[in-house]
């Protein structure tokens, strides 16, 4: 099956078990952005971000066998939970990577939905050797969090949504701001995009510091970050684009943008100021990009794709700071 087909047999997969996000709009976020904004909040998604429509396309697609034996993933927090969750819910048993820094909210999440969670210091030890060694010793699946077929294709959900959501509102012509850490959702989408919207351009948003994927699409090759934490914006924190999403970012994206810390805060207290949504910092870099880099961004209207809304308290507070 090719890429897009991919995606279009996990919709199938998703019906009755992901919600269909909606579109939202304030006319106080289209002024400070000059053109009009719509935002996709995939924090309204089952466990808070879109990482749940991957992972149940990749529980979904395993064979009787390999469910079993369980399943494996390693997370900063959001794949973990959809991982955990779909798990659960598929009655897998699965065991979930996760470092030790990660928001608290995530790995008590994580453990309530079910999963065995292994802790790890990000700055010293690899999560990817860890969860492939552990794959073999216990025989588990691993389900990459972005560098995986099944996983892109649950996450190009987002883009078949968006795209028939866009043409409903009479928009054929636009940039979709995508939060971008490994690229398995902004490559999902801008796949889904090529086929069923081709006049939306896909385009990844990032932390400054950690803008590794501008900068792979700024060079044309491969670059990565010079430090694995750091940054507010933990969900989206990874070391390099993937090997699988990186070729379809080069060919379909826009260049990246980037924001800074305190730019993503403002984002998330506009968000819940104006559309009454939660945002975590990862989760509103895109929001931040139309907002506060908008002589970067082409056209009437833009898309943006709020990627999730697990935050702790304590974040959340810094970030309402910036209403005051």
């Amino acid at each position: 099956m090719s890429t897009i087909d991919l995606i279009e047999a996990a919709a199938v997969r998703l019906q009755g078990h992901a919600r269909e996000t909606p579109i939202l709009t304030s006319p106080f976020l289209d002024e400070l952005a000059g053109r009009r904004v719509l935002v996709k909040p995939e924090c309204l998604q089952h466990t808070g971000s879109f990482k749940f429509r991957g992972a149940w396309s990749a529980i979904s697609a395993l064979d009787a066998e390999a469910r079993k034996r369980g399943v494996i993933a390693y997370s900063s927090g959001n794949h973990a939970q959809g991982v955990a969750h779909a798990a659960t819910l598929h009655s897998v048993q699965s065991v979930i990577i996760m470092p030790s820094d990660a928001p608290a909210l995530k790995i008590k999440n994580t453990r309530a939905l079910g999963a065995e969670v292994i802790l790890y210091d990000r700055a010293n030890e690899s999560r990817e050797e860890i969860g492939e060694a552990l794959s073999r010793e216990r025989g588990l699946t691993l389900i990459r969090p972005y560098d995986e077929p099944q996983v892109i294709a649950g996450q190009g959900t987002v883009g078949l949504e968006v795209a028939r959501q866009a043409r409903d509102l009479g928009v054929t012509d636009a940039d979709v701001l995508i939060c971008c850490g490994g690229g398995g959702l902004t490559s999902g989408v801008a796949l889904a995009l090529e086929k069923h919207a081709p006049g939306l351009r896909a385009r990844p948003c990032e932390p400054e510091g950690f803008d590794d994927v501008k900068r792979s699409l700024a060079s044309g090759s491969v670059q990565t970050n010079n430090a694995a934490a750091g940054n507010i914006c933990d969900a989206i924190l990874t070391p390099r684009p993937g090997d699988i999403t990186f070729p379809i970012l080069r060919r379909l994206c826009g260049p990246g943008l980037a924001v800074s810390e305190d730019e993503a805060l403002r984002a998330m207290a506009l968000a819940f100021l104006r559309l009454k949504v939660v945002l975590e910092p990862g989760g509103a870099v895109s929001l931040a990009s139309a907002l506060f880099r908008k002589d970067e961004i082409q056209g009437d209207a833009v898309i943006v794709v709020a990627s999730g809304g697990n935050v702790d308290p304590q974040v959340f507070a810094r970030a309402l700071e910036f209403l005051t």
